[in-house]
């Protein structure tokens, strides 16, 4: 998996993406997805890193199959949160 932190004001924002969908642009009716490299493509992590990151962070972009399920294994992020775009997960998590 890919994880870019982004600063944003005093907070960040933490994207993290399945690898295999990084440059991909989706759409389906009204929505669009683009899991573009300069957001998502930072440095590649491990399952451990990502939970730990996961688990840390206050403010998630999600996407992809893998990222989800580890977000939903650590039980950061309930089934009902996640949308779908042409068939690929995505979800934002965002707390004060």
């Amino acid at each position: 998996m890919y994880v870019k932190i982004h600063p944003s004001g005093e907070k960040e924002v933490v994207a993290i993406c399945d690898e295999v969908l990084i440059g991909k642009k989706l759409t389906q009716g009204e929505l669009e997805l683009n899991i573009s490299e300069s957001f998502y493509k930072g440095d590649k992590k491990s399952v451990e890193e990502v939970k730990e990151i996961m688990l840390a962070s206050k403010n998630l972009n999600l996407v992809g199959e893998e990222t989800i399920a580890l977000a939903i294994n650590l039980k950061i992020l309930d089934k009902e949160n996640i949308i779908e775009v042409c068939g690929v997960e995505h979800a934002q998590l965002f707390s004060n």
